[in-house]
């Protein structure tokens, strides 16, 4: 457990360390709003893309705001984009002792914001992604 918080710290960090670098390709934050651990609350994240011919693997992290508390939660995501349409493909959330898998769709509503869903065992949520 120590090591999975540990490691969510060090690459939030790492994202927010970046973040003056905003405008750079591959950077982007995430607001959901979800059940995870069994709680409903907010997620507060940012990750970096790196992208192949469609194809993309971001690793990010962020903190999981619910009921008054705060915790780490890291994850990992590869997809693929469908040009102008969607982005589909399939993630793992690390959060405290938890590790959950889930299945994430993306559709663009202008250039670099699109709305986003997460759907897996014991976990979704749903928000807005900007950058990537």
């Amino acid at each position: 457990m120590m090591i999975r918080q540990t490691v969510a710290a060090a690459s939030l960090l790492g994202v927010l360390a970046l973040a003056p670098a905003a405008h750079a390709e591959g950077l982007g934050a995430e607001l959901n709003y979800g059940r995870a651990d069994g709680h409903w609350g907010t997620e507060i994240g940012a990750g970096y893309a790196l992208d192949v011919a469609g194809f993309s693997l971001t690793p990010g992290a962020g903190i999981y705001l619910h009921d008054g508390d705060a915790e780490l939660y890291g994850r990992v995501e590869a997809t693929y984009s469908l040009p102008a349409f969607a982005t589909i493909g399939a993630g793992v959330r690390f959060s405290g002792d938890n590790t959950r898998p889930y299945a994430t769709i993306a559709m663009p509503i202008i250039p670099k914001l699109r709305v986003k869903g997460n759907v897996g065992p014991k976990y979704y949520a749903m928000g807005l992604t900007l950058g990537y």
